[in-house]
């Protein structure tokens, strides 16, 4: 019953309390706005443009003269309300503040990191997990998250990756848009509704060599069909904030941009809400090398559309409260330049109802909040969905019912902290369900569970393997519990060995030589080469850093009680030598051919990846047949249907995730040779077959010709249907003029 609750409050939330969120100009705010504006002096209007970090130790004094219009870092309703009061009741023209937090992947409540959820491939669910978020930190006095991130890349060995939905673009819009929908809810006027910041614009995820903060070198096709994209999506669910980046583009730093800030968001997309600038970005275009000093760096900055500077610490100070004004005064801003970024700053505080109810109100959030065990079934649901099923040899798992020994071994598998993954807003690792918590919950009532740590994840100390060993040798099997420490993925958390730290894969291989089954669960960040633990262990869980559910999801999954049904999002390489490495390839001249040397292809490792996109194992097995298309010839502008039967074959209920895959075989411009446009989570019972159908629309066979004019080209195109990026059924149609 408190799923369905939970889905019931959800569903008067969404109908009920909140109507239609929209940016258009609404004639009665755009006149406030206009009034506030006319009456502000330059300090005022430059405060609205600035954001302290509460690192900064801010005075209320700064508040009550209009200096400031946001804050990030503070928490607590009664501390925010005090700064709010101070900025509505003591300042000259009462406006309000907006207070941002990283809300990225829950609040109190933590959920699967991005990248995880992102495995589910449940944009419903995704969206409820970004809702409860913003209950929780609307309930903090928080209005305003630096999330969602929707950088696309290629390349595990940046650490960001974590906080994304990995490397498919068409995948990346859709979970943006949930998240933003999620945060937002239908009105920002909400009382639990957060404003939400799509971030890094752009470019951010093909970082150089995988190395946080690095250039990036992109075509502008690339930029359009790729990296933009989650970004557009965001724009179309209403997102409220863009964040610019650290990066350059193609030798523009993305926060000094101009053809990407404002010819591409504010005038070819119509965005109407405001940009805020990463931590300190502004300052550091002197870095970059194209400004002298702080004056310079606000100039570029400012002029290429960033509105609002997110300032950093105390030693870094501000490039637009001291400069902005002098260079008003010298003429090389124009004052209706200021005015108009003020204008969309209180456009959003306006929307968010902050000039009516600055103020938390504790006590009216929580009547209308979700209960604890509600948000928690949320979170334990999230989970189990996010668990991708790499490897089950001999059908290991689900564990049988007859047994009667574990030893659960591994560094992470009784840590309440690193299961909350880079970015745990309000980490509470009390809440946290540990695995070996989880599995003495699940089995110890009839299992005998011997526990041994065996190692750490990073360092070299083997003075443990004995007794881990021996662990293994008096139980029936083993569950090893490894991967990286939260800290290793995340902002600068980029490594260029994607093997298991430390000395784990070498406990591993000891325990391993013992004889028993072995089941790894994986935690981490990113796609890992685990090549050894692929050829030889019985069992692998992909389980990346799930929350505070981890354990009783992960019990969950090795008791049978949930049947896995997670798809990776992003693939994993045999080597990093492999990388980038993705799915939507564009081929070569010459594609691989074994027999064949000069072809596209390495001489020591298959070009292959370790486990695809879309990848993931169930407990039973789907088949898909007898694909059907409707028209085998149609026009640009007509819908095509294709409908195909998927089966379950084995003999356990489960969800299988219908992944659809187009390709335009001969093109103007060579086109990716697979590319997602759309998939379907599917529950089936044993035997069941059920007929789904895909819409194959116009905007689905859109790409940008040698002009860069976006068009549909007549021609044939390949259909392929599966339940993983190279498992798949296929057909094709042409579209005539």
């Amino acid at each position: 019953m408190g799923k369905v609750f939970t889905h019931l409050k959800l569903l008067l939330i969404y109908c009920f309390i909140i109507p239609y969120v929209s940016f258009s100009q609404d004639t009665n705010v755009e006149g406030k706005i206009n009034d506030i504006i006319s009456k502000m002096t330059i300090k005022e209007k430059v405060g609205q443009l600035s954001q302290f970090s509460a690192s900064l130790n801010p005075s209320l004094d700064i508040i009550k003269k209009g200096e400031v219009g946001s804050f990030l870092g503070i928490r607590g309703a009664y501390i925010i309300n005090q700064f709010q009061k101070a900025a509505v009741e003591q300042s000259r023209l009462s406006i309000p503040l907006i207070i941002g937090s990283d809300v990225i992947h829950g609040y109190k409540t933590t959920f699967p990191v991005p990248l995880a959820s992102a495995s589910s491939w449940d944009t419903s669910l995704i969206r409820e997990s970004a809702r409860i978020a913003a209950m929780e930190a609307s309930l903090d006095g928080i209005k305003w998250t630096f999330a969602p991130m929707v950088d696309i890349t290629h390349d595990p060995r940046w650490g960001r990756i974590v906080e994304g939905a990995g490397e498919d673009p068409f995948l990346g819009s859709a979970v943006s848009g949930a998240l933003v929908r999620g945060f937002q809810g239908d009105s920002l006027n909400d009382l639990l509704s957060l404003a939400a910041c799509s971030k890094h614009y752009v470019a951010y995820g093909a970082a150089e060599a995988g190395r946080e903060y690095n250039t990036t070198d992109l075509s502008e096709r690339s930029l359009r069909e790729i990296y933009l994209l989650p970004h557009k999506a965001a724009v179309d669910a209403g997102v409220a904030t863009i964040m610019s980046a650290f990066n350059s583009l193609n030798g523009i730093p993305a926060s000094a941009n101009y053809h990407t800030l404002t010819e591409i968001l504010k005038s070819e997309w119509g965005f109407k809400g405001f940009v805020v600038s990463d931590w300190n970005s502004i300052g550091e275009l002197i870095n970059h090398g194209i400004a002298v000093d702080k004056k310079e760096a606000a100039l570029k900055g400012f002029t290429a559309g960033v509105d609002m500077e997110m300032i950093g610490d105390s030693t870094s100070g501000d490039t637009y409260p001291s400069n902005l004004p002098l260079l008003v005064a010298e003429g090389k801003i124009p004052i209706s330049r200021i005015d108009e970024s003020v204008r969309r700053i209180l456009r959003v505080k306006f929307k968010l109802g902050l000039f009516d109810h600055p103020y938390t109100d504790t006590a009216k959030i929580k009547s209308i909040m979700l209960s604890r065990e509600d948000r928690d079934s949320t979170a334990l649901k999230l989970a189990e969905e996010s668990i991708v099923l790499l490897k089950n040899n001999s059908g290991v798992l689900p564990l049988s019912n007859n047994i009667k020994s574990i030893a659960v071994i591994g560094p992470l598998a009784d840590d309440n902290t690193d299961p909350l993954g880079p970015w745990a807003n309000t980490p509470q690792p009390e809440r946290v369900v540990t695995v070996l918590n989880g599995i003495n919950k699940k089995f110890s009532s009839t299992v005998k569970i011997n526990y041994v740590l065996g190692c750490s994840i990073s360092d070299d100390d083997t003075s443990h393997f004995g007794e881990a060993v021996n662990a293994a040798v008096n139980s029936e099997m083993v569950i090893f519990v490894a991967g990286e420490s939260s800290f290793m993925s995340g902002e600068a958390g980029s490594r260029t060995n994607l093997n298991l730290p430390g000395v784990q894969e070498d406990l591993l291989k000891r325990i391993y030589s013992a004889g028993k089954h072995v089941v790894l669960v994986l935690m981490n960040g990113r796609p890992l080469t685990i090549n050894w633990e692929k050829e030889n262990i019985d069992a692998i869980l992909e389980c990346w850093f799930l929350g505070d559910q981890s354990g009783n999801a992960v019990a969950n999954i090795l008791s049978g009680d949930y049947n896995p049904s997670g798809k990776l999002t992003i693939t994993f390489p045999r080597s990093v030598g492999q990388i980038p490495i993705y799915y939507n390839y564009l081929n070569t001249g010459r594609p691989p051919i074994e027999e064949d040397r000069f072809t596209s292809k390495y001489l020591d490792m298959p070009n292959t990846p370790l486990f695809p996109f879309g990848f993931g194992l169930s407990y039973t097995t789907f088949k898909f047949d007898n694909m059907d298309i409707q028209k085998q010839k149609l026009g640009k502008k007509k819908i095509n249907i294709v409908s195909i039967d998927v089966t379950n074959s084995g003999n356990m209920p489960g969800t299988e995730i219908a992944q659809l895959y187009l390709h335009k075989i001969s093109s103007g411009v060579s086109r990716p040779v697979k590319e997602l446009k759309g998939f379907q989570r599917i529950f089936l019972n044993p035997g069941e077959t059920k007929k789904i159908n895909f819409s194959i629309t116009p905007g689905m066979l859109e790409s940008y010709n040698t002009e860069m004019i976006k068009t549909i080209e007549p021609g044939k195109y390949d259909v392929m249907i599966g339940g993983s990026s190279d498992e798949v059924v296929s057909g094709s149609f042409e579209i005539v003029n």
